[in-house]
């Protein structure tokens, strides 16, 4: 068994028993998604999408592989990202292209070790414009989950790409390294998306969508905990950022596959 299936299969040894997970509603009306506009898909360089939320007026929290190319590693020009906030059947509530992008200091895109990976997969895009809108209010951010904690995805991915998902209820199965387990349902796309607690009457964004895994076959999704991280990535901006011009041609909505890498390990 690999050092990574040990590690899981002890997670969830000793993981509480929860509520049954709930089904996958998806926000395909006004209605629905009326108090998720501030999720939305990101645009990646024509190529693919990620899923990505506001965090502030002018930023996007998401998963710091999207920024970069599958197969070349190279990480794309951040001016040929676009963030559609609440993208919903061919329109969203807003367009906003990125001017500049922060991922955490200790992310290497390719990294052999799965876990080290997740824990440090985490971006913050800035907008050229933030998005003022009195129907968009961004997300706080919360600490640590526990086992137990009330937790919920709101995501894009293949299959269900023209309107978010959302999962009311998923679980949180353990923690490693900074890694949450959880049994959220993600698939291709879901890259970045935030994992919402709910908790004393607030709706805060307390991990982000890093990978899937498959134990035993188990689904799982793996998840970079903010606490301690998101500050840091916060630090790369005064320090080494990637800037974008301001561009003068939208990016067309029109968009084919996804940009989001997964992973799947070996079960022993």
């Amino acid at each position: 068994m690999s050092k990574f299936a040990a590690a899981i299969l002890l997670i969830l040894l000793g993981a509480v028993a929860s509520a049954q997970d709930a089904a996958l509603r998806t926000l395909a009306t006004g209605d629905d998604g009326k108090d998720w506009g501030a999720v939305g898909r990101l645009e990646i360089d024509g190529r693919g999408f990620c899923t990505g939320a506001l965090i502030a007026p002018n930023k996007v929290l998401t998963a710091a592989h999207c920024l970069y190319d599958r197969k070349t590693g190279v990480m794309h020009d951040v001016s040929a990202v676009e963030f559609r906030a609440g993208w919903r059947n061919g329109r969203a509530e807003a367009y906003r292209s990125v001017r500049r992008a922060a991922v955490h200091p200790d992310y290497v895109f390719g990294q052999d070790e799965l876990m080290s990976r997740s824990r440090s997969d985490l971006a913050i895009l800035e907008l050229h414009h933030p998005i003022r809108n009195s129907t968009i209010e961004p997300f706080e951010t919360a600490g640590r989950l526990r086992k137990g904690s009330k937790i919920g995805v709101v995501s894009y991915a293949v299959g269900r790409e023209a309107a978010p998902s959302f999962q009311e209820t998923c679980r949180v199965m353990g923690r490693y390294r900074g890694v949450y387990v959880l049994s959220c349902d993600i698939d291709f796309g879901s890259s970045g998306a935030p994992v919402f607690l709910f908790e004393d009457n607030q709706v805060r964004i307390a991990s982000v969508v890093a990978a899937k895994a498959e134990l035993n076959g188990q689904k799982v999704a793996l998840a970079a905990a903010l606490d301690f991280a998101l500050d840091e990535v916060e630090g790369e901006f005064a320090e080494k950022t990637i800037r974008a011009p301001l561009p003068t041609v939208k990016v067309s909505p029109q968009r084919n596959n996804t940009g989001a890498k997964f992973v799947r390990p070996n079960g022993g």
